[in-house]
């Protein structure tokens, strides 16, 4: 099994799972079901600030999608071809004030608005809320399983 800490992408094949623990962090998992492959990203924070130029950061939302171009690129696929599935963003301090926005929800925002850009449609999601989840991703299956402590 493949444990993504933050900040970790991972692409593979259907001898794989995909494991990771999120809070206000996303995870993306996209998976090709002909072809029994896909990945996962466990980023931090919604935007770089020095842009998605190479090398790319894990950390960011818009630098693990650069990967996921790579990645498709790498194996001659399209986004259309995927199922995507999204998890996380959760509120970690709901008691407190939000200075300057939800971390968790500003990362949720991203999300969406980067996999729209770049051609993936969302199949299924879990996101928002308070608490944490466990994600796992099976690539010979495609199915996903979270764990969610609320």
């Amino acid at each position: 099994m493949v444990v993504l800490k933050p900040g970790e992408f991972f692409f593979g094949t259907d001898n794989e799972r995909i494991r990771t623990l999120l809070g206000s962090c996303i995870a993306i998992t996209i998976w090709h079901p002909q072809r029994s492959i896909g990945g996962m990203c466990h980023y931090l924070l919604p935007a770089s600030p020095r842009g998605a130029e190479p090398p790319y950061d894990g950390r960011y939302a818009d630098h693990a999608m650069a990967m996921f171009r790579q990645a498709l690129a790498r194996t001659k696929t399209q986004a259309a071809d995927y199922e995507v599935k999204l998890f996380g963003g959760a509120n970690m301090f709901p008691h407190l004030p939000a200075s300057g926005g939800d971390v968790g929800r500003r990362n949720i925002e991203a999300a969406h608005e980067l996999l729209e850009l770049n051609g993936f449609r969302v199949k299924d999601q879990h996101v928002g809320l308070t608490g944490h989840r466990t994600v796992i991703l099976e690539l010979a299956t495609g199915h996903t399983w979270i764990k969610w402590q609320g």
